[in-house]
C-alpha cells in the first residue's frame, strides 16, 4: 500500500465528509464516505463520531478483501457494502452513502426515481433504482446495493438513504447532490401529474457525453 497515497485519501475524506454533514444530506453521525487507496485498501469513515470533531487521522484504512482495519477507532458498519462495491466496480474510486431527506422520503416509500432530470442521467446513468430492505452493515445489503448500482453512478436502499459512486470522491459528492435533486423533483412532480421520462436514446448519448467528454478534457 502507498502511505503517502492513504494520507491524502484520509484528508479528502475527512474534508469531504465534513462537507456532506454541513450540507444537510446527513444528519447526527449517519452516513459514510470512502475512496479507494488501491485495489486492495481503503480509506472509510470511523463508526459513529461527530463530523465536526473528526480529523484526518481518524479515517480508517481497511483491507478490501478482509475487512480488517488499521488503528484504534472502528471503521463503519456499511465497510463491507463499500468494499462490495469496489471489488465488483474497478472504475469507483469514492462513495457517498448519506440519509438525506428527499431521497430517504421515495426510499422509504419504496420507489424507483424514473429518468426524469438530464443531471441525473447524465450522471447517474439513468432511472434511480431502489436496492431491497436489508439490515444495514451485513453482506445481504452489499449484495443489493450493488445489484442497484449495475451501470448506475446512483441508487436508492429501501428505508434507509442513497448511495453515489464516482471515478472520484469529489464525482460521488456530486452525484449525491444530484442525486438529492432528483429525489426532490420527482416528489414535486406527482403534485402535477408526473414527470415526462427522457428517452433512452437521450439517457446514452447524456451520459456518454458525461463520462466522456464534459468539463475540460
Amino acid at each position: 500500500m502507498n502511505r503517502e497515497k492513504a494520507k491524502l485519501m484520509q484528508i479528502d475524506v475527512c474534508s469531504t465528509a465534513q462537507s456532506m454533514y454541513h450540507s444537510g444530506l446527513v444528519a447526527g453521525t449517519w452516513g459514510n464516505i470512502s475512496a479507494r487507496i488501491d485495489e486492495d485498501y481503503m480509506v472509510i469513515t470511523p463508526s459513529g463520531m461527530n463530523y465536526d470533531s473528526l480529523c484526518p487521522e481518524d479515517m480508517v484504512v481497511v483491507d478490501l478483501n478482509t475487512l480488517e482495519y488499521e488503528g484504534n477507532l472502528k471503521p463503519s458498519i456499511e465497510a463491507i457494502v463499500h468494499s462490495a462495491i469496489y471489488k465488483d466496480r474497478p472504475e469507483v474510486n469514492g462513495i457517498m452513502h448519506t440519509h438525506s431527506t428527499y431521497a430517504l422520503t421515495v426510499a422509504a416509500a419504496r420507489k424507483t426515481i424514473p429518468p426524469i432530470c438530464d443531471d441525473q442521467v447524465q450522471i447517474l446513468g439513468g432511472e434511480v433504482r431502489l436496492a431491497a430492505y436489508t439490515m444495514p452493515g451485513t453482506k445481504k445489503m452489499a449484495d443489493e446495493v450493488v445489484k442497484a448500482l449495475k451501470e448506475r453512478a446512483g441508487a436508492l436502499i429501501a428505508n434507509h438513504g442513497a448511495i453515489t459512486v464516482g471515478r472520484t470522491l469529489a464525482e460521488a459528492y456530486t452525484g449525491s447532490q444530484v442525486l438529492e435533486k432528483t429525489a426532490m423533483v420527482y416528489i414535486n412532480c406527482q403534485s402535477i401529474g408526473g414527470g415526462v421520462e427522457i428517452s433512452q436514446e437521450d439517457i446514452k448519448f447524456f451520459h456518454d457525453f458525461f463520462m466522456n467528454k464534459y468539463g475540460q478534457r
